[in-house]
């Protein structure tokens, strides 16, 4: 780097020592395919500019013995020398690309969290809902981008008159229709995303979200922040709006396409033709580096977030609705269960309900393994206590109340810090021990105080 800075000796030596290499390179790769003569020639070169640095050769005669080598080079080297700028470049890229690939298949692998199922310990896709004229500039956009991997999308009136939003339900809950589309990951790469669908004024408007955000969560967030849930405030609008206008819409979902009926629920704003309907900002789920290698030695144990893949977990929970296939994915839990272990929800001693609860809809409770409160990671006191962000945990699907779930041999039961909106284990079944990936490492994305060793 500070080449400039050293005399012209010691320049001609460090080039010196250059051309060596390269000679060593071409004896080393070349040496079956040169005849007796080229072979004494480029040793006789090679052994006088070794002799000319050995004696601390003036630069005329190191330039002198370099140029002797360059010349037997050029007549020994075939293709390894002179070699090209392109070549060199595509060698080094070549074995950078098979030393992360190695890294990756047997060490560290990085992954992104994309949901909230293990929130709060780990965060997937946020939304931040900005109020009008509270959206950031491009500096402060780039500047998000750069720390949060925060992306800006908005949804701007058609005309003037009361926002309405595609749903379909009943009485008790409504839910906004999505549509599956296919977007584009950073303006190139084909992604999954979802399309949900506004109406002002009789005209239809839409916003695509990537397929795992909660776009049901920032519905509430945006528009019924006292609600417990979007769904329940959008049946209470519907049933206030009565009589509900109803209309068909062509919608995508899996392999599928068709129109389906739908009803069209006020969300409680108006809006002038050009004002934005909503504007907010997605921030990226947490990326991470997944150790791989220690549990090829160590197995993981009860309390260990650990990353798994879906492909032979058989069930109807975990077949892709857009193409019918089984699940190839990357998923991250807590391990609550090893084999031979008994899982239940017990209720607890006094209930504490947020938010209104639905018959069939489950009930946080307290989770216990083999007749005692599991233990193990902090994330099971606070659970149990509902202790700040944590939840508590769910009774439903396998762990309803009074259900006991007994671990098969060689299968793990997972379940995600966020109980309550987490697709686990106890709706899709075990985790087989053969498709543990690994353990979390460390949070290396977004830079914000989660960075540092994953929990």
């Amino acid at each position: 780097m500070f080449s400039f800075l050293y005399s012209e000796q010691k320049k001609m030596r460090q080039t010196a020592e250059n051309w060596l290499e390269v000679a060593d390179r071409v004896f080393k790769y070349r040496r079956d395919q040169l005849n007796e003569t080229q072979t004494n020639k480029l040793l006789n070169a090679t052994s006088e500019l070794k002799l000319r640095i050995k004696e601390k050769a003036d630069a005329s005669k190191l330039k002198m013995s370099v140029e002797s080598l360059e010349g037997v080079l050029r007549d020994t080297g075939g293709r390894i020398y002179p070699v090209s700028s392109i070549v060199e470049n595509v060698e080094f890229f070549l074995v950078a690309a098979i030393v992360i690939l190695g890294l990756r298949a047997y060490f560290v692998q990085p992954f992104k969290i994309p949901t909230n199922s293990m929130w709060p310990t780990y965060y997937g896709m946020t939304a931040e809902v900005f109020k009008p004229g509270e959206e950031p500039g491009i500096l402060g956009k780039v500047s998000r981008l750069a720390r949060l991997g925060a992306t800006n999308y908005s949804v701007t009136a058609p005309a003037d008159g009361q926002v309405f939003i595609a749903a379909y339900g009943d009485p008790q809950l409504m839910f906004p229709v999505a549509s599956d589309v296919t977007g584009r990951s950073l303006w190139i790469f084909p992604s999954a995303q979802k399309e949900f669908t506004f109406s002002v004024g009789g005209q239809e408007t839409t916003v695509k979200v990537p397929a795992d955000f909660n776009f049901n969560k920032l519905i509430r967030d945006a528009f019924f922040k006292n609600s417990a849930s979007a769904e329940a405030a959008l049946a209470q609008a519907a049933r206030q709006a009565q009589p509900l206008e109803q209309s068909t819409l062509l919608i995508h979902q899996g392999p599928r396409t068709g129109e389906a009926r739908i009803y069209w629920v006020p969300i409680g704003k108006s809006v002038k033709k050009g004002e934005k309907i909503l504007s907010f900002d997605i921030l990226t789920g947490d990326l991470l580096f997944v150790d791989r290698f220690s549990y090829n030695f160590f197995p993981p144990h009860v309390g260990s977030g650990f990353v798994f893949k879906t492909i032979n977990i058989h069930s109807p929970n975990m077949v892709d609705r857009r193409t019918g296939k089984q699940t190839d994915q990357y998923y991250i839990k807590r391990l609550v269960g090893m084999p031979g272990d008994e899982l239940e929800v017990r209720k607890p001693a006094k209930i504490v309900v947020d938010g209104p609860q639905l018959e069939g809809q489950g009930q946080e409770g307290e989770l216990y393994r083999n007749g005692k409160p599991i233990d193990g990671a902090s994330a099971f006191a606070k659970n149990s206590r509902k202790d700040g962000l944590y939840p508590g945990y769910r009774a439903v699907g396998l762990l309803d109340f009074g259900e006991v779930v007994k671990v098969p041999g060689n299968s793990y039961f997972a379940m995600g810090d966020n109980s309550p909106d987490s697709e686990d284990s106890r709706f899709w079944g075990f985790v087989p021990d053969k498709d543990v990936v690994g353990r979390p490492l460390f949070i290396y994305y977004p830079l914000t105080s989660r960075w540092g060793p994953a929990k």
